[in-house]
């Protein structure tokens, strides 16, 4: 019987079939990229504000802790924003007439909300409470990145799901002393690990994982 195929055939069904794997490779490759880059995640963007709030400036040159303004974050799921009222306090008695807080002025005289353009968020469907994290020893440094060095803020964690299970899944690589949770300036330990095995311990940290943890 002639052949019907040519020999080289068989040739280009093995190029064309590990051509197609590589592309998919690659594909996937480009794709979980793209979903991590700053363009998606918002990673490393600085969000324009109607007032440009610097906590480098508030933070560590001026030594403000971080609840002079966030009151709610040991007690609540929210850290809350600071109200008007929060920023007069200071703002009243200095740079009384800086252009550049001329809305807070403004929202303070007509006692309406500043529109800050959010930066942290989660999705809706997703439970997130800052108090829990708090008393188990979790800095906002771990989370919001080093926000005393923030001239204007920005997302410093992607916030999906794989980077909250890598803290949940071993969490004694992260944890630190409950004084220096509000500590913009700490730095972890040469002995993180066992510093972190002796918090899990003391402050009856779980590594929970199941999915109604966080989707209610």
């Amino acid at each position: 019987m002639a052949q019907i195929f040519h020999r080289s055939t068989n040739t280009i069904a093995r190029v064309s079939i590990y051509g197609a794997v590589f592309l998919l490779a690659i594909g996937g490759y480009v794709a979980d990229a793209i979903n991590f880059s700053p363009y998606i995640t918002d990673v490393n963007n600085e969000r324009t504000q109607p007032v440009p709030f610097s906590h480098k400036h508030h933070v560590t040159q001026l030594g403000l802790d971080c609840r002079n303004c966030h009151t709610s974050v040991e007690e609540s799921s929210s850290a809350g924003m600071p109200p008007t009222q929060t920023c007069m306090a200071c703002h009243s008695q200095i740079w009384l007439n800086s252009p550049m807080l001329e809305p807070v002025r403004e929202s303070y005289s007509t006692d309406t909300s500043i529109a800050w353009t959010r930066v942290n968020a989660v999705p809706d469907f997703v439970y997130f409470n800052h108090s829990i994290h708090i008393a188990k020893g979790v800095g906002c440094t771990t989370c919001h990145g080093p926000v005393g060095e923030m001239n204007i803020t920005y997302r410093a964690q992607t916030l999906y799901m794989r980077w909250c299970l890598d803290c949940h899944n071993a969490p004694e690589k992260y944890l630190r002393p409950r004084a220096e949770v509000f500590n913009a300036s700490y730095q972890a330990p040469p002995d993180q690990l066992a510093l972190g095995r002796r918090l899990v311990k003391e402050y009856k940290v779980q590594s929970l994982t199941n999915c109604t943890t966080c989707h209610r």
